[in-house]
């Protein structure tokens, strides 16, 4: 296949990336192109491109998944334009919706493409990916540090073994625990099998609290400035700071208040038809990890903040679950101030 070089012709690629191999899809500025199944990686895809498609400028993109951008940036060291997209952007038609193959998929990414349909999603440099990584793993032992707790409970439920009152609690105190490894039973089985509990209890707390450690650490020497600042917002406690800093990066990169209310999921979901407006809840359309956390500082700013107390009071009759997402909201707009001001947060203060 022969091709002419030139600097005014354009070649789309829509990718539908997995483990084992790539469907890819190509087309030109002024043809449809061929789909083709070639091997997991970025120089492959190259390889084919400068034998057939010589002075073309590139245009590529796939969906956000498990392959992360390390891809992405290989095309970008191509000097490739490239795109990772929300799989939920791409506009499927009726067919495609029952129909899904990773062909077809290839086809609507470089229509979409070609057509200038397509918006990419924020891709964060290697250095906060990473540290995403670790927060992301801190809440990955927090979940199974849960489940093992929930298992001996249930297991002295079900063996009808009381718990004192004062030590049944949401936290284990270090006197619980002590009561827990004290505990025996008419048989050694038992015995065994709640002291694998409690080592594996052990293990998993003792990384939770290296991680923490860690992760505190490293943002305080790294993002001092806005690690501190989010820290004079009650309610921003260490991890929450962390989180803002892990899984929304800079926040100064939102042009707004409502695309950073958006990018983290306080907004609500709506329908309207003709006369009839209808809202039902949040978006599922969110960052649920630092959305979770922000309604849990929201309890803690209520608790310190008069300016939030009064908010919260304005909206008194109405669902107690609705009103703390406004204060949510509020909560998330004044972070949002203070880290583009470079101003500490003042309790009281109205505006």
């Amino acid at each position: 296949m022969k091709t002419k070089d030139t600097t005014d012709s354009k070649l789309f690629i829509g990718i539908d990336v997995h483990k084992r191999s790539w469907k890819i899809h190509t087309a030109t500025d002024l043809f449809d192109g061929v789909d083709l199944t070639i091997p997991p990686n970025a120089y492959a895809l190259q390889k084919y491109v400068d034998k057939h498609f010589t002075g073309y400028q590139i245009y590529c993109c796939y969906e956000s998944g498990c392959c992360g951008f390390s891809h992405h940036r290989f095309f970008k060291s191509f000097g490739w334009h490239s795109l990772v997209v929300n799989p939920a952007d791409v506009h499927r038609p009726a067919k495609a919706q029952f129909q899904k193959t990773d062909k077809i998929d290839a086809r609507l990414l470089c229509r979409e493409l070609k057509d200038g349909r397509l918006q990419g999603i924020h891709v964060p440099d290697i250095e906060r990916e990473q540290l995403r990584c670790l927060f992301r793993r801190r809440n990955d032992l927090i979940k199974e540090l849960r489940k093992i707790k929930t298992q001996i409970k249930m297991q002295l439920l079900y063996l009808g073994v009381l718990i004192p009152k004062e030590l049944d609690q949401p936290h284990w105190s270090h006197k619980f625990r002590n009561w827990l490894k004290e505990l025996s039973f008419d048989y050694t089985t038992m015995d065994y099998c709640l002291q694998t509990r409690l080592a594996a209890f052990d293990f998993v707390d003792k990384q939770q609290r290296g991680v923490s450690v860690k992760l505190r650490a490293y943002c305080r020497k790294h993002y001092k400035k806005d690690y501190y600042l989010l820290r004079s917002v009650p309610g921003v406690g260490p991890i929450v700071a962390c989180g803002i800093l892990c899984e929304l990066g800079d926040l100064r990169r939102f042009k707004n208040f409502k695309q950073l209310a958006s990018y983290v999921g306080l907004i609500p979901s709506v329908h309207q038809s003709g006369d009839n407006l209808t809202t039902s809840g949040l978006t599922p359309r969110a960052n649920r990890i630092m959305r979770s956390y922000l309604v849990e500082a929201t309890w803690v700013a209520l608790r310190f903040d008069p300016v939030m107390q009064a908010y919260y009071r304005s909206h008194q009759g109405k669902d107690v679950k609705r009103i703390l997402v406004k204060v949510a909201r509020k909560l998330l707009s004044r972070i949002h101030a203070i880290i583009r001001t470079e101003t500490p947060y003042q309790i009281g203060v109205v505006s």
